[in-house]
């Protein structure tokens, strides 16, 4: 069992995730009935791959390809 709230390992996780080219977003999910920390990529790559951990301390991480997030125009 974790030893830290997920949040308090989101937060110190999401700032190293984020700095990472082709990270979209980092949060909170559920994996198997369970909390994870989800990584949202914009395409999965081998290097992406290597750099995401399948687990930190204690919690599963889960990568999803989601493409490219952008504003809708307003008009």
């Amino acid at each position: 069992m974790p030893e830290k709230a997920i949040e308090a390992v989101l937060e110190q996780a999401a700032e190293r995730f984020m700095a990472l080219p082709g990270v979209a977003g980092v949060g909170q999910g559920e994996c198997d009935g369970e909390p994870c920390i989800q990584v949202l990529v914009a395409e999965s790559t081998p290097e992406l791959l290597k750099r995401i951990p399948p687990e930190i301390e204690g919690y599963p991480v889960a990568m999803a390809e989601t493409g490219e997030f952008r504003a809708l125009d307003g008009e």
